[in-house]
């Protein structure tokens, strides 16, 4: 790889308002620094044309955007997921791609714990009862199921997943998990007793997904995985929004198969607006935000800027992925 003033450090886009740490690392290395909003293939392909490194958000990063980067680039995926870039052609073109999988795990154990609270303690119900001027709690809810008594079930053991499963032991679930990578005996140890993921679906009344999208887990919660779930059982996703059949969700949540649901995450985003989900009942939405703190942002931007910095300098990548 060349160095200095003939190397480039290309953002493709971010929503974070600034690119400070990215531009340092430019400058550290010598580079040259741009950046953009790119949303088509076409735009990506123009904006990183030879770049030696690459800093990219949800800008797509297909074989085509690929084969015209500097041989051997680097590509930084801000964030955990890689699903928008083609990791096969990657390799394919010697095409070096990291992620930063460590940052902002508490904000997004908190923001599906927080929707597992509200969601079982029925908090959406008893504010709309009080505003149409119910006070009775029959009147409001049919019925509230303690914590305590409940089975949370995770649907991957990565570090989120476990931290939210850490979170939600403490108000005394039982807590039960599927991941296909994750030895019996490491659940265990983290608390999680492994099940089959099937088992874990039917027993879990509080089913959290933490597993990334791949064509194996598209649509893995569908209407034939609602309906053996518990009759009234709530579902999170804080992960990848193509895990979940959102019209089967959507009429789970209108006929009171499921009490509630809480996603982060869509198949489409933003939301379009005929999907189905705007007018389901019970359902607590948030727009891809579960990772956003002011510290997790700005740490997200640091640890891709050092990667960044490291593929400039020729060094080995920290998360390299292929």
């Amino acid at each position: 790889m060349s160095h200095g003033a003939d190397q480039r450090l290309v953002v493709t886009d971010q929503a974070f308002g600034n690119t400070a740490h990215e531009q340092a690392a430019a400058k550290a290395a010598g580079a040259a620094f741009a950046e953009h909003q790119c949303r088509s293939e076409d735009e990506t392909l123009a904006a990183v044309s030879n770049a030696q490194v690459v800093i990219n958000n949800f800008a797509p990063m297909t074989r085509r955007v690929l084969g015209a980067l500097a041989p051997g680039a680097v590509v930084v995926r801000y964030g955990v997921g890689v699903d928008n870039v083609d990791l096969d052609a990657a390799r394919d073109l010697g095409v070096h791609v990291c992620n930063v999988p460590d940052y902002g795990v508490d904000e997004v154990a908190d923001h599906a714990a927080a929707f597992t609270l509200a969601l079982s303690r029925r908090l959406d119900s008893f504010s709309a009862g009080i505003r149409q001027g119910n006070w009775k709690i029959g009147e409001m809810v049919d019925r509230v199921v303690s914590l305590r008594d409940s089975t949370v079930g995770v649907i991957g053991m990565g570090r989120i997943a476990r931290a939210y499963a850490a979170r939600m032991a403490v108000f005394g679930c039982r807590i039960v998990g599927y991941d296909p990578y994750v030895a019996d005996k490491d659940a265990r140890a983290w608390g999680i007793e492994p099940l089959a993921h099937d088992a874990v679906v039917e027993c879990a009344n509080i089913l959290s997904l933490h597993a990334p999208a791949t064509p194996e887990t598209h649509h893995s919660i569908d209407a034939s995985m609602i309906a053996r779930m518990p009759l009234g059982a709530i579902l999170v996703n804080c992960s990848r929004g193509g895990l979940v059949d959102e019209v089967a969700l959507a009429e789970a949540l209108k006929s009171g198969r499921l009490s509630g649901a809480g996603l982060d995450v869509f198949e489409t985003e933003p939301l379009p607006v005929a999907s189905p989900l705007r007018d389901a009942p019970h359902l607590f939405m948030s727009p891809h935000a579960a990772f956003y703190s002011e510290v997790s942002v700005d740490t997200l931007q640091r640890l891709a800027a050092e990667e960044a910095l490291r593929g400039l300098r020729g060094e080995p990548l920290r998360c390299a992925l292929t």
